[in-house]
C-alpha cells in the first residue's frame, strides 16, 4: 500500500522570491517566479502557473497578497461601490459575472459590498476546486469553460444567469484571458450593465501585443463602452520590489462589440 502524500497547510509554506540586484536581472511580469518549500520538497513555480498554485492551499494569498501586497480586489470594490452610490444603485441588485474568478478573492470583496448573486468563470478546473475549498459560499455557480470557444452548455448557463455586472481583475493581457474571451463575456452582459476591470498600463499603449488596447479604444470610440472611472493605482509589487501600475476601469455597457471586430484586432495584433 502506498504512503499517502502529506497534507499541505498554509502554515507549512515558505515562499522564496528571487533576488534581483540589477534591472537586467528582473524578469518580465509574465516570467516572474518563486520557490515554495513544501513538506514534499522545494518547488519552483512561475507566477502564471495558476493551475499548480491553486492546488496548494494558501499559496495564492501568501504569494500575491502577503509577499507582494496585491491590492486590486479592494481597489476595484471601492471604485465600483462609489459609482453605484452616485448612480443610486444598490449592490444587492447586481448579478455579477466574475471573469477569471480564480479562488474567489474578488467575489469575497463583492459579497462584502453587498452583491447577492455571483457566478464565477475560469478556464481552469483547479480554480473552481480552489474556490470551493477556500471560499465555498461566495459563488452561486462556477462555470469552467474556454470563452474563446464556449460549448453550448456554458453559453446556456451564463446567458440564463443574466448578468448586470462584469468583473475581471488582474486577469487581462497576458494570454490568460485574451480579447475574444473578454468580448464573449461582455456579450452576455445586459445593456447598461456595469463593467469593473483592471489591466496593466502596458496593454493600453500603441505597442500592446495582446489586442486589448485596440479593442478597448474601439469599444469606447463606437460608444459600446462608457468609461466613468479610469484610476491608475499600484496593483502589487514586482519581485524586484518595484511597483506594478494598472488601470482600474468602472464603465457601463452602452452597445455591442461589432461583428468582425475581433477578427480585425487579432489580425492586427498578429
Amino acid at each position: 500500500m502506498s504512503t499517502p502524500a502529506p497534507q499541505i497547510h498554509a502554515d507549512d509554506l515558505e515562499v522564496r522570491l528571487p533576488r534581483t540586484e540589477a534591472r537586467a536581472d528582473t524578469p518580465d511580469q509574465d516570467e516572474e517566479w518563486c520557490e515554495v518549500v513544501l513538506p514534499t520538497g522545494t518547488e519552483r513555480l512561475r507566477f502564471h502557473d495558476y493551475d499548480r498554485i491553486f492546488t496548494i492551499p494558501g499559496l495564492y494569498e501568501r504569494l500575491f497578497y502577503t509577499e507582494l501586497h496585491c491590492d486590486s480586489p479592494r481597489v476595484v470594490r471601492g471604485l465600483l461601490q462609489e459609482r453605484l452610490t452616485e448612480a443610486g444603485v444598490s449592490p444587492t441588485a447586481l448579478r455579477v459575472l466574475d471573469l477569471g474568478a480564480g479562488n474567489g478573492m474578488v467575489a469575497e470583496e463583492l459579497r462584502t459590498m453587498g452583491a447577492q448573486a455571483l457566478v464565477g468563470v475560469d478556464i481552469l478546473p483547479e480554480a473552481e476546486a480552489a474556490a470551493a475549498r477556500d471560499r465555498p459560499d461566495v459563488y452561486d455557480d462556477y462555470v469552467v469553460c474556454d470563452l474563446t470557444d464556449p460549448d453550448p452548455t456554458c453559453v446556456e448557463r451564463l446567458r440564463d444567469f443574466g448578468p448586470t455586472a462584469l468583473t475581471t481583475v488582474a486577469a487581462l493581457g497576458f494570454g490568460d484571458i485574451p480579447p475574444r474571451a473578454f468580448a464573449t463575456a461582455f456579450d452576455y452582459l445586459a445593456q447598461d450593465g456595469w463593467v469593473a476591470m483592471t489591466i496593466k498600463d502596458d496593454f493600453l499603449t500603441d505597442e500592446d501585443p495582446s489586442g486589448f488596447s485596440l479593442l478597448i479604444r474601439r469599444m469606447h470610440a463606437a460608444g459600446a463602452l462608457e468609461v466613468v472611472t479610469d484610476h491608475v493605482y499600484q496593483h502589487r509589487l514586482a519581485v524586484s520590489g518595484q511597483p506594478l501600475h494598472y488601470h482600474a476601469y468602472i464603465a457601463r455597457k452602452r452597445g455591442e462589440i461589432g461583428a468582425g471586430w475581433l477578427d480585425e484586432i487579432e489580425a492586427a495584433a498578429g
